[in-house]
């Protein structure tokens, strides 16, 4: 069984984090967990790799001493699993934001819809979704979006090294991808109705890998808290 030493001297976990909870509100919830079990003061915890709400999937979490090895784990190619919706976009590429424009999707085919994909194969030029949480002039760009306020947003190279789809029953594309560091899937789903003459969004997200890290190896928080040696009340 763990040690308060351990936590401090550093652990990696594999958490599978929940829909609806952001990354940072996972950390906190370990932090505190790890902090009241053990009646220690300070812990450093942090995560290797930002998941949106609305997505789940592989949270990579480091304590102690190992907080130092993040930018090692958030450079390592990431594999995610999820849905891209056809036929109508959002401001958010995705679900957080509603349909502002609808388009036909009657001259899509399985068979187009596959073509699509080497389009997107080895290193491009991607836009980061105005709805995100990168930073311009000190200031987050969602809070522009939300605000109504246009910036003017940078395209960065990304390497995307595999884009396979599993499944196709419009207007639902099921997909894996298999990325490198800064991709956003969302950007992805966006750019890929345009190229099948369309719209889409992202309306499932998963990640499954990060480097040699895997999902299937991870636990749940409750998992995580039923484990530790001390049941603390919540009331």
């Amino acid at each position: 069984m763990l040690t308060d030493q351990n936590y401090k001297d550093g652990q990696i976990l594999l958490i599978d984090k929940p829909l609806q909870w952001t990354s940072f509100q996972v950390v906190n919830k370990l932090r505190w967990l790890i902090r009241k079990n053990f009646g220690i003061k300070k812990i450093k915890v942090g995560h290797a790799g930002t998941l949106d709400p609305l997505a789940s999937g592989l949270l990579v979490i480091c304590t102690g001493k190992f907080t130092k090895r993040i930018q090692e784990f958030q450079g390592q190619v990431k594999e995610y699993t999820g849905t891209i919706t056809l036929g109508a976009t959002t401001p958010s590429y995705d679900l957080e934001t509603e349909i502002d424009q609808r388009f036909s999707i009657e001259h899509i085919s399985e068979e187009s819809i596959k073509e699509a994909t080497a389009n997107f194969i080895g290193e491009i030029e991607q836009y980061p979704p105005v709805f995100s949480a990168l930073k311009k002039d000190g200031k987050r760009l969602y809070e522009y979006a939300r605000e109504g306020e246009e910036v003017e947003i940078k395209s960065r190279k990304i390497t995307i090294n595999e884009f396979e789809i599993t499944r196709v029953e419009l207007p639902e594309v099921d997909f894996k991808v298999i990325c490198g560091k800064g991709t956003y899937i969302r950007s992805l789903a966006h750019d890929f109705g345009k190229k099948l003459n369309s719209g889409a969004h992202l309306t499932a997200l998963r990640r499954t890998k990060i480097g040699s890290f895997s999902v299937e190896d991870s636990i749940t928080i409750e998992n995580f808290e039923n484990q530790l040696p001390t049941k603390i009340e919540t009331a």
